[in-house]
């Protein structure tokens, strides 16, 4: 493994470490989930998930020293004035900010992630086109209101010889835990003398159209509370690729299957249905914790476990599990969290359709509040943003010279036209900064990127 991920990495870790600490941000809750557990191992080992050598990088540049890091926790914070004073961020960031790769419109805003003080700004409350950085609110609503380790059932009811497989709306559902469920499920009907049974499927804890308005998109199955391997049509694909229009009539054909190869008879073809009145539990799977959802979510830029995070605010809140119903249940419950919220619509929990609209100033606003001490519930909004250079999404975004090269986490966001970041950055003088910087009417993907990943590196050094 080139030498930049293990040295950066931990050199981030560790700043970003100490900015929290400076900022008095306790280490409890889940700061230790999966997330944080994988890049570790990744950072000990020689290759990346997957088993394929990493990417060749260039010699990184030598790793900060500790005086630099450490000395600030002795001494009052540093300050930074806002916007274009002489010696603040704006005198820095503003030229970046005008590169014409970032189109006819752009925002900004960067805040002390541990104070919520404004760093600097410019339009950072007009709304706009947020792309996937919408999932940073997804996330902060979801956590707030099922906390960090409620998991998502997926069930088998029976009454009689009438099983019904009752999705609870798990994106995350794979063909293993299918399996798993399959055989609980075998053994409590071997348990109760059992052989054969009809098979129906229950999808009614979701609303409205499964169909996102986007249409069919190989980046997002329909949008069902019962799917399996996200409806791929072929389960070890990754990233866009092309779906099954009925995941929950495939998961339910392939459960099937997995009874029948374990000695249960099913007597005719799966059915949609509703489980009878009398139905009893018989068995359950569930997936991880909803801290390690939003991780997932995060990191990889997941577009099916955002809707299902969304719907799942909505049964959390007592709305339909529909669209609109997820677009109020979000709002809900952010507005709980006292955030900045004029002008934002949230049109899905995945940043696919394009009228969904955020400021910048609520971007930065989430990302603070989750570094507050007392809401460790909200902590993998943070712990989940990739790693520039490192993972994710910013895996190949930053170059082995670039200064803010593992030090930089942060969400993107890209529809064509559109292209957004914002995350986190470990700041010299030793702070946790807040950034959010959105573009819109963008000439070229690439360009306007490589202009973002400037913006949030200049924080950086």
């Amino acid at each position: 493994m080139p030498v930049i991920r293990t040295w950066q990495l931990t050199a981030g870790a560790t700043a970003v470490g100490l900015a929290l600490a400076a900022g008095a941000v306790a280490v409890a809750g889940p700061w230790d989930s999966g997330q944080r557990r994988a890049e570790r191992e990744w950072a000990a080992g020689d290759r990346p998930p997957g088993g394929a050598p990493g990417p060749e990088r260039p010699a990184p540049a030598p790793a900060p020293s500790a005086p630099a890091v450490l000395s600030p926790l002795g001494a009052r914070a540093a300050t930074a004035p806002a916007d274009g004073k002489p010696g603040g961020l704006g005198e820095e960031l503003a030229p970046l900010l005008d590169d014409p790769a970032l189109g006819a419109l752009r925002t900004a805003s960067v805040v002390d992630a541990t104070t919520g003080r404004r760093l600097y700004g410019k339009g950072e409350a007009e709304p706009m086109t947020p792309a996937s950085t919408i999932k940073i609110a997804t996330a902060a609503a979801a956590l707030t209101a099922l906390g960090p380790d409620h998991r998502i059932p997926t069930s088998v009811v029976a009454s009689g010889r009438e099983l019904t497989l009752v999705g609870g709306g798990d994106a995350s559902l794979d063909r293993a835990m299918l399996r798993t469920l399959a055989e609980r499920t075998a053994r409590a009907l071997r348990e109760r003398k059992t052989g054969s049974v009809e098979l129906a499927y229950d999808t009614s804890l979701y609303a409205g159209d499964p169909m996102h308005p986007i249409g069919v998109n190989g980046n997002l199955a329909p949008v069902t509370a019962l799917m399996v391997d996200q409806g791929r049509i072929d389960a070890e694909s990754r990233g866009s690729s092309e779906r099954s229009d009925d995941p929950a009539g495939e998961a339910a054909r392939t459960f099937a299957r997995m009874l029948s190869e374990r000695g249960v008879r099913i007597t005719a073809s799966p059915a949609p249905g509703r489980a009878a009145d009398d139905a009893r539990a018989l068995a359950e799977v569930r997936s991880r914790p909803l801290s390690a959802l939003v991780e997932r979510m995060l990191t990889d830029s997941d577009n099916d476990i955002a809707e299902s995070l969304a719907r799942q605010t909505a049964v959390a809140g007592g709305r339909k599990a529909s669209f609109a119903g997820a677009e109020r249940a979000v709002r809900e419950q952010l507005a709980r969290l006292k955030v900045p919220l004029a002008g934002a619509r949230f049109a899905d929990g995945s940043g696919l359709d394009r009228k969904g609209r955020l400021p910048a100033r609520l971007l930065t606003a989430l990302l603070a509040r989750s570094a507050e001490p007392g809401r460790p519930e909200l902590r993998t909004v943070l712990t989940g943003l990739p790693v520039a250079g490192f993972n994710g999404t910013l895996e190949s975004r930053y170059p082995g010279d670039s200064p803010g090269t593992g030090l930089i986490r942060a969400k993107t966001g890209t529809l064509t036209g559109v292209n957004t970041l914002s995350g986190t950055v470990a700041a010299p003088d030793g702070r946790l900064l807040a950034f959010a910087f959105l573009a819109g009417k963008t000439p070229a993907r690439d360009p306007a990127q490589d202009a973002l990943d400037r913006l949030a590196s200049a924080l950086a050094s």
